[in-house]
């Protein structure tokens, strides 16, 4: 059985930026700053390691990495472009079992768990975020 420091997440940052109607929209490098500030106090406090991946390429206002969040963007600025580059990671990964994906496409989940990841919906997420200790 892996241990909790075995768990790996692998975030499509847009969809869990996207299942709150809290403005985003209005600020989305701020969004995205956000969220990667989340998702460093929930891996240092679960001790899992993060990647989260957003659509199109850096810009100088993107969030950076941090101690235990990876930061990745995707080439190219298509809507899902996300979805490609994570399906691609979870196909690659050697030990997929460990993974879990965070998103609530469908699509996106179908072809993850055909590798062995699981998979986790944004919203059931986004409450996990919601708990974590500021």
């Amino acid at each position: 059985m892996k241990d909790l420091a075995d768990k790996r997440l692998i975030v499509d940052g847009m969809n869990v930026i996207g299942s709150r109607p809290d403005g985003w929209w209005r600020d989305r490098q701020r969004a995205m700053r956000r969220l990667v500030g989340e998702l460093e106090r929930y891996a240092r406090e679960r001790g899992e390691q993060v990647v989260v991946v957003f659509d199109g390429p850096r810009s100088s206002g993107s969030p950076r990495g941090r101690r235990h969040v990876q930061v990745d963007f995707t080439p190219d600025s298509r809507p899902d472009a996300a979805d490609d580059v994570i399906a691609a990671r979870v196909a690659a990964d050697r030990d997929s079992p460990t993974l879990t994906v965070v998103t609530s496409d469908v699509q996106l989940a179908r072809r993850v768990r055909a590798h062995g990841a699981a998979v986790i919906g944004a919203r059931a997420f986004r409450r996990r975020l919601d708990g974590v200790s500021r």
